[in-house]
């Protein structure tokens, strides 16, 4: 009993931690950071940039992005833009030919947006990139946000905040939660140090640091990004400039999306080894397993692995392990029901948490056995997201 109450406690320390003290720990050292050295505001800068848009089979939304595009705050001299629609199959060939300002790239072979984005940097003669989804609204003065950064040379990427535009639903009010969440998490890691992976809803790098990815990469921005930490160099975040994206249409979407994230993640993790190694980079090993390589392999399964040993502790010895297996099945209970809840479509917000933190967790086990079964796709079957149109920036 007392092996089993050691492992139950170093499992209830690590879970805390991921979760938990992980963003306390971060919230405390960016704050000691910013008590010691003030951030100075970064003075307006305007360089030549191409904003470069993936869409396959984006027809029905592809008039407001092109709207939206062409709206941002920026000199339209000194931003290029560019529409990749590779393996594409409706009429968005017929739509950007109304916008001769634009450039359209098209071919036939759909390769998933690593092979899209790679090819469009072929065509890319600008020193700094932004790369954006078809199914989100920039605010208008993203661009100028993003390019200020680049003053500094120790910046190769930045990254803008995703932002869930509705939370009505069960999964828009999980996602939003959850992005909240990372939001904050993302602040404090980019004033610590870099953060760590980018969101591909809105990030940019320097042209010359940008290396083509492998065909089969699935997470492209989170990798991108952090192979840019590898190099060296900060990516940062700013929260000014943000997109905008619908919430998954149901909870069984928002799943599809986290089991790919997941299977992403366990190939990022094998590609970027050396992240891992302390001894190269201490505060850059420490964020990312901290922020990253934990929830994405051994929490998960700490977790799991509590509620059998909890079982054990009190069938033995009562007591605080009653207690906390009573709340941990009352946790699991709460999941299921809300997971029925949502199945008959009603929305229940006391649930919301245990069951978008249940969800994410499952994911990961799905997401391994894609991963090691090399079942998921890069070019991969979107998962719905609720209408949005431009009346909803």
């Amino acid at each position: 009993m007392a092996l089993i109450e050691l492992c139950f406690w170093i499992a209830f320390a690590i879970v805390f931690y991921t979760y938990i003290g992980y963003g306390a720990v971060v919230w405390f050292w960016a704050k000691c950071i910013s008590l010691f050295k003030k951030e100075e505001p970064l003075a307006p800068f305007e360089p030549d940039i191409t904003l470069v848009i993936p869409a396959y089979n984006e027809a029905n939304i592809l008039e407001d992005k092109i709207k939206n595009s062409l709206a941002l705050d920026y000199p339209a001299e000194k931003l290029k833009i560019v529409f990749i629609t590779d393996g594409s199959t409706d009429n968005c060939a017929e739509i950007l030919k109304g916008y001769p300002d634009i450039l359209h790239l098209h071919s036939g072979e759909r390769g998933g947006k690593s092979m899209a984005e790679n090819r469009a940097m072929q065509f890319v003669k600008t020193p700094y990139v932004i790369f954006t989804d078809c199914n989100t609204y920039l605010n208008p003065e993203a661009v100028k946000e993003i390019a200020k950064h680049y003053q500094n040379p120790r910046v190769g990427a930045v990254s803008g905040e995703k932002k869930i535009y509705s939370e009505d639903s069960t999964s828009g009010a999980g996602e939003g939660l959850y992005w909240k969440y990372e939001s904050f998490l993302k602040r404090c890691d980019s004033r610590i140090h870099s953060l760590m992976g980018a969101a591909g809803e809105l990030v940019s790098f320097r042209s010359d640091l940008f290396q083509p990815l492998e065909k089969d990469t699935i997470l492209d921005d989170f990798i991108q990004s952090l192979r840019i930490v590898e190099k060296g160099y900060k990516v940062v975040y700013e929260p000014g400039a943000f997109a905008s994206e619908a919430p998954s249409a149901s909870i069984e979407d928002e799943m599809k999306r986290k089991v790919r994230i997941c299977a992403g993640g366990w190939q990022s993790m094998v590609r970027l080894k050396s992240l891992l190694n302390p001894f190269k980079n201490p505060v850059v090993s420490f964020l990312y397993i901290s922020h990253r390589v934990l929830r994405w392999s051994l929490t998960p399964l700490l977790l799991a692995l509590m509620l059998p040993l909890n079982l054990a502790l009190a069938l033995s010895s009562g007591g605080i392990y009653t207690v906390i297996f009573a709340l941990q099945v009352l946790f699991y209970l709460s999941s299921y029901t809300g997971w029925l809840a949502e199945k008959r479509e009603v929305k229940i917000k006391a649930l919301l948490v245990p069951l978008y933190f249940s969800m994410m967790n499952v994911a990961v086990f799905a997401g391994f056995s894609r991963f090691i079964r090399d079942a998921q796709p890069a070019a991969w079957e979107k998962a719905e997201r609720a209408a949005f149109s431009s009346s909803n920036r």
